[in-house]
Parts: C-alpha cells; structure tokens; sequence
C-alpha cells in the first residue's frame, strides 16, 4: 500500500517538478489557483501570464501538450454552461456573427472558462507529476484528518478491483441473453446495484480484519520519507508568487 497505486494520468520521470514533496505542490497548486481567480477578467494579458506559468511548468515537467488535452476533456461541462450563458444572459446585448449575444454573458462566459482553464491544467500537471498514494501522503502533512487520508487511500487502491467487479457481472447478463433496453430492465440492475454493494462491503470487512491481523492500529505505515526543505518550499513557491505577482500588476492598472 506505501508503494501508491500508480494511476493512468501520472506520468512518471526524473524532473525537478517531479522530485518536489507533494505537499508543496498541493500548497503551490492551490495558491496559483486563488491567484487565478483573483486576477481581473477584463485584464486579458494577465490570464495570458499565467497560461505562460503553467506552460513552463509543463516544460520542466516534461508532460506533452497533447497529453494535457486529452485530461481537459473534463472541462467539456464547464465549456457548454459558459457558452450558454450569453445567449440566455440578460443586459446589453451585442451582435457576434449574426447572433445577439448578452454583454454581461460574454464576460461570465469568458470569466468562467479563462479561470476554470488554468484551475484544470494545473491540476493535471499535478497529478501528471505526482503518484496518487504520495499526494495523499501529502495532504497528510498538511494535516488533513488521518482517517479521511486513509478512506480516499483504500478508495484510490480497490476503485479498480471494484471497476473490474462490475465488467464481470455485466459479461455475466451479456451471457444470459441480458440487454438493457428500456426502464423494464432497471429492477435487473438494481439486483446487480445491490450484489455489488453487498460483495463491496464484505470485501471491506475482510480486508479490516487482515489488516488487524497484521498489526495495524489505525494509521499506516510510510516506507518513502516525504519531507520538505525550505529549498523545496523556495521552489515551489515560485509559481504562485509570480501568479500573486501578476494579479497584483491587474488590479493596480484597473
């Protein structure tokens, strides 16, 4: 379990970016992001400054551009309600390519996307550069509640197994002549709902009892020594201290 469960997004390699302890790229993640959404929306070039941050970030990371855009799909509901709201909006309106757009809307549109952006690329660099069990292991530092650490943990190492659980159970309909068509199937995978809550649970309570078996006490062991220097922090502090930086220059030229 101190190993990590290594995860499809983490990309792993030998940088600066990657060495650094996960509680301070947490901290720095975090800061870059309150600096994001403090910046002004009508100042364009500040949201471009930090776009650059985020791209040299990405540089020293080694994580492709292409790799970055496939993890924003994510974004895509963000995307559909922010283009929506200028033709919804209400207030002065002004006319795009033949349509009547809400003035009030594009400056939420474009507020919502500029900000909501930046906040997803840089959590993606996050976790392209930082195994899952090691942020936890963070977060822990930075004295998050121990029990929620070791909750997301478990959660993080068995999502697969479960995942893989309910692949099998719906081979197994498929192979019964199963197929959900219309709402008279639901009560079928309600059953199957059920079944695999019940086969989780019990799965937890095994896997409870073998680790009290082992010795465990509530808190679990950590192989990897994760703490942090002042040099460390120094360096990631430099992202959100030009963030900050940035912000400040908006504001003072609004």
């Amino acid at each position: 379990m101190s190993a990590g469960h290594r995860h499809p997004i983490y990309r792993p390699a030998d940088t600066p970016v990657h060495r650094l302890p996960p509680q301070c790229k947490l901290v720095a993640v975090v800061a870059f992001s309150v600096c994001v959404v403090a910046t002004p929306r009508e100042r364009f070039w500040a949201f471009a400054v930090h776009a650059l941050l985020l791209a040299a970030v990405a540089v020293a990371a080694r994580v492709p551009a292409g790799a970055i855009a496939r993890r924003m799909v994510i974004e895509v509901p963000f995307v559909l309600f922010a283009l929506a709201i200028p033709v919804i909006g209400t207030g002065e309106r002004v006319q795009v390519l033949g349509m009547s757009l809400s003035l009030p809307g594009l400056w939420a549109a474009w507020n919502i996307l500029a900000k909501a952006t930046l906040g997803v690329v840089a959590s993606i660099l996050l976790a392209a550069t930082t195994e899952p069990r090691v942020m936890l292991l963070g977060a822990e530092r930075l004295r998050l509640p121990r029990l929620l650490v070791q909750i997301a943990t478990f959660m993080l190492r068995y999502l697969d197994v479960i995942l893989d659980q309910m692949r099998r159970m719906r081979v197994a309909r498929e192979s019964r002549g199963f197929v959900a068509r219309d709402l008279r199937q639901a009560p079928v995978l309600a059953k199957s709902a059920g079944a695999l809550f019940i086969r989780a649970y019990e799965r937890g309570e095994r896997v409870h009892l073998a680790m009290l078996s082992r010795g465990y006490t509530g808190e679990m062991p950590t192989i990897r020594d994760i703490s942090a220097s002042g040099r460390d922090w120094g360096t990631a502090a430099i992202l959100p201290c030009l963030a900050a930086a940035t912000a400040l220059l908006a504001w003072s030229t609004t």
